[in-house]
């Protein structure tokens, strides 16, 4: 008898000290197809895959995968049994071979005693040939694109002859060809008979490649449905519990006098920027657009002193600054939200107090001796209070929280330097819709105060819906700036591949 369901979790529930995570949830996925998991932050997605992957123990409910109820107390087990993740972050050794990337942990041995090259390298082939992958085994992972090593992680899962591979947020860094590339491959693993369990706040892309798509709400399951059942409206309106008409709020801000001016500014190791010239306004939010490798974030590293600039002047409120160095750029008023808040936004053994204090310490500093605590709490609090952290108390590990919570900390802790210009590189990357919303609005209010943001992304509908002027870049040049109210995508891709 053939199987309706390769992976059913039925009833899963979940609880961590004060909070439910997961109450009663029930998915099930068909082999063949793509079953996009979809919700909030802390809706309980990243909950339920740990308890399918043995990383939680579950607290009830039943799993079974292919009619046999499992159990899995680690990832190896959920491996072994064909259970795979590609996870957002990928965690590789970068300096070791592809080969060695896919076979770490068990390499296949001549005699039981020496790792036999000949057949990890006809094995990899194997494998690459059957999901028309043409990157040499041989090279280092440091050597390819982020979208070469996902389909590395991919050929890993299909190794353990997986036929549940979980993608989490898996076109987050790729360009459009290269989600194209990832499409086919998926496409290809559902005519082997996987079921792919997708997991992305990307709407168009969730109704193009699902089959069915499954929401959840503040750890309970709301719906399933087949894709071509629902629109954009509909899954926005069961993820975040209410209507929600706009995707972008009204951009109520005012443009004043000039606060910044970034004249020739050029940087060429390791990756080029070359003579970039523009302006930033008070009360402004100037998009910075571009296909990757373009040089949207060495832009922002560069203006803020975090790579070293070989020529060009930077001008604050008509005064020559120079920023040789992170420190001194936040003395002159400068701040960078990067791109990858896991590995270099948060601290994440930290809690709130410290993540949200750590930039401003001088301020606390009483005598040069010892830290006033309870200045450093009061500030705390208000920022959580003013930007609506959702955290149970300022002691909480910054890591336990949502991405958009944990965003919205570190926007907190920039905040309390009084930054006049804050750097945003991808600042709703990984965040779903109703906290993307919230975090527009704070850009908006700080733009309303007179301070001057520069947001890089690489979504063009957000660039149009929240700047107010849009910079393209393209190989490391500015291509043009456009009027957010009258560009179109179209307009902004031509200047992103715009040749020089």
């Amino acid at each position: 008898m053939v199987q309706e369901y390769l992976l059913e979790m039925i009833n899963i529930s979940k609880e961590f000290p004060g909070v439910k995570a997961l109450d009663n949830v029930t998915f099930r996925v068909r082999p063949g197809t793509v079953h996009s998991l979809m919700g909030e932050n802390g809706a309980g997605k990243s909950t339920l895959m740990k308890c399918l992957f043995g990383i939680y123990l579950k607290d009830s409910g039943k799993i079974f995968l292919n009619g046999k109820e499992v159990n899995f107390q680690n990832t190896k087990q959920a491996l072994e049994h064909g259970v795979a993740m590609v996870h957002q972050e990928l965690t590789q050794a970068t300096k070791r071979s592809v080969m060695d990337n896919l076979w770490l942990g068990r390499y296949p041995k001549k005699a039981g005693l020496i790792v036999d090259e000949k057949k990890m390298y006809e094995e990899t082939i194997k494998i690459f040939k059957k999901l028309k992958i043409t990157i040499d085994p041989r090279i280092t992972m440091n050597q390819l694109s982020v979208s070469e090593r996902q389909m590395i992680e991919i050929a890993k899962a299909v190794s353990y002859n997986a036929k549940v591979i979980v993608l989490d947020e898996p076109t987050s860094s790729l360009t459009d060809n290269e989600i194209e590339r990832l499409f086919s491959i998926i496409d290809q693993l559902k005519k082997q008979g996987c079921g792919i369990i997708y997991i992305s706040h990307k709407m168009e892309e969730i109704l193009r490649i699902s089959d069915e798509v499954t929401i959840l709400r503040d750890g309970k399951w709301i719906s399933t449905s087949p894709a071509k059942d629902l629109t954009i409206h509909t899954i926005i309106k069961q993820m975040v519990g209410r209507e929600l008409t706009q995707r972008f709020p009204a951009k109520t801000n005012r443009s004043g006098k000039t606060l910044l001016k970034v004249e020739h500014l050029t940087k060429k190791y390791p990756f080029r920027i070359e003579d970039v010239s523009f302006e930033l306004r008070e009360g402004e939010i100037l998009g910075v657009a571009g296909l990757v490798g373009s040089g949207r974030t060495e832009l922002l590293e560069t203006i803020y002193g975090l790579a070293t600039k070989e020529s060009g002047e930077l001008y604050l409120e008509g005064q020559k600054v120079e920023n040789r160095n992170t420190a001194i750029a936040i003395k002159n008023g400068f701040a960078l939200v990067t791109e990858d808040r896991r590995e270099t936004g948060i601290f994440g053994v930290r809690n709130i107090l410290d993540n949200m204090t750590i930039a401003n310490l001088k301020k606390y500093r009483k005598y040069n001796l010892y830290l006033s605590d309870q200045e450093m709490v009061d500030d705390a609090k208000r920022m959580v209070k003013s930007l609506s952290v959702k955290t149970p108390n300022l002691n909480a590990q910054i890591k336990n929280l949502s991405g958009g919570n944990q965003q919205k900390v570190i926007l907190g802790r920039w905040l309390l330097t009084k930054a006049k210009i804050l750097l945003l590189d991808e600042p709703t990357r990984g965040i779903d819709v109703g906290a993307k919303y919230e975090i527009y609005e704070l850009m908006i209010d700080l733009a309303k105060e007179g301070k001057g943001i520069i947001m890089a992304s690489s979504e063009m509908p957000e660039l149009l819906g929240v700047c107010d002027r849009i910079l393209v870049m393209s190989n490391g040049r500015l291509a043009g700036i456009v009027d957010a109210k009258t560009a179109t995508q179209e307009q902004l891709m031509e200047l992103a591949t715009k040749f020089f």
